[in-house]
């Protein structure tokens, strides 16, 4: 493949905007195969391909998607579920009509991501050698200059505006929890032995909750969005010189996975780098160009009850945007305890037996311990009792249910 600049797309509409993408996946250094996978697709044409007419192209009225998967699951179950997982979402984007505008589509990306969630575990369960299959998504979609992003697990999507490069998705992991929980600093997670734990991944339950944030784009940014292969291997600080100085997504895509690489290269590698011009994109300095974590908010008169999206205060102070829902809190939670067990050595998380991939079994998966995010001891609220108690209650209820059985029969 050639490194010379992609060319304009001629056919791109005047008021559309026109996106200048590649992708790139490699297998590192230590796997033996890759279990990631990427999607690049023109919805509107219906066309997923690396060909010159989808690596430039102008959004059109179905819109625009892309995304990351990294697998997981042991033998080549993880590349099957982050396949199956583009697949699904690209099968999805495609079938419905077109969106009227944005609570449509970013419906319609939450259902396609969650779908994608439901099938993989359907097929995990109907054939044992898959049994334990999973994968994270960061998948992005646009329309127009807002660009919505679903995210399950720890891939992640940045921004790189005027120079800045800004983490714009939140890892659903346990180090993260950790952090924010004022537990571990960023140093000391770079070297934090369980740092590839993930609290959830597509196909592992029946149900995921989707973190849905948006980005209003400005005329020039930049988007990245990669596996934890390269997040995991090379600094921020690296990443964004890379994107500042190549200029093309496709140089830019080959010279930071070949740094990933020379860094080690311990997982599987994936990329997407894509630039947005044209149309009727904001130039910097118009309004407000702050990029941060933003939570999408769904109108109250038209939220469906049924619906797994995370939903946060539009418009927030980021960090008041990170615990929105019921589900949400309840994940987290679980990932603090099982946080708090790991630090205090009593218990090791469950892993994905035989897991070829960077990234152990969620969270979910592995045991709780009996212990806050204040590192004070609690108790499982079940009865109140002294465990002691319960035991010899359930002993006594057993035995009387086998006296009055006797006399019942005799």
């Amino acid at each position: 493949m050639s490194d010379a600049g992609v060319p304009s797309n001629p056919s791109a509409s005047a008021g559309a905007i026109t996106l200048n993408v590649f992708g790139r996946t490699d297998v590192g250094q230590i796997r033996e195969h890759n279990e990631d996978n990427f999607l690049i697709a023109d919805l509107s044409r219906q066309s997923r391909s690396l060909l010159e007419a989808d690596r430039v192209q102008s959004v059109g009225p179905r819109g625009t998607v892309l995304g990351v998967c990294d697998g997981m699951g042991g033998a080549a179950a993880g590349e099957v579920a982050s396949q199956l997982a583009v697949d699904i979402i690209y099968e999805i984007m495609c079938a419905d009509p077109v969106p009227l505008g944005h609570d449509e589509l970013a419906r319609r990306l939450v259902h396609a991501v969650e779908e994608a969630g439901v099938r993989i575990f359907s097929d995990a369960r109907a054939d044992r050698s898959r049994r334990g299959m999973g994968t994270t998504a960061t998948i992005a979609s646009l329309l127009d200059n807002r660009l919505f992003l679903a995210q399950v697990g720890d891939s992640r999507a940045y921004l790189l505006r005027n120079g800045q490069l800004a983490q714009v998705t939140r890892d659903q992991s346990l180090v993260t929890q950790l952090i924010e929980a004022g537990q571990l600093t960023e140093e000391e997670a770079e070297t934090f032995e369980h740092n590839n734990i993930i609290l959830q991944a597509l196909g592992t339950a029946d149900s995921v909750q989707v973190d849905l944030t948006y980005v209003d784009l400005r005329l020039g940014d930049r988007l990245m969005i990669c596996s934890d292969g390269l997040s995991g291997m090379i600094r921020n600080d690296e990443i964004r010189q890379v994107l500042l100085t190549f200029a093309e997504p496709l140089q830019a895509c080959r010279e930071l996975t070949d740094r990933a690489n020379a860094a080690g290269g311990h997982d599987n590698i994936t990329v997407i780098v894509c630039d947005f011009v044209g149309g009727n994109l904001t130039q910097l300095g118009c309004t407000d160009d702050t990029l941060c974590y933003r939570k999408y908010t769904f109108p109250e008169s038209r939220e469906s009850a049924s619906a797994t999206v995370r939903v946060g205060a539009q418009g927030q102070d980021p960090a008041s945007n990170l615990a929105t829902s019921a589900a949400e809190a309840k994940r987290d939670s679980l990932g603090l305890r099982v946080a708090n067990t790991i630090l205090g050595g009593s218990i090791r998380p469950h892993e994905a037996a035989g897991t070829p991939s960077g990234d152990t079994a969620p969270a979910s998966q592995a045991p709780a311990s009996l212990y806050d995010p204040a590192q004070d001891p609690i108790s499982i609220p079940v009865s109140g009792l002294p465990p002691t108690v319960v035991g010899g209650l359930v002993i006594i209820a057993m035995v009387v249910a086998a006296v009055a059985g006797f006399f019942l029969i005799h």
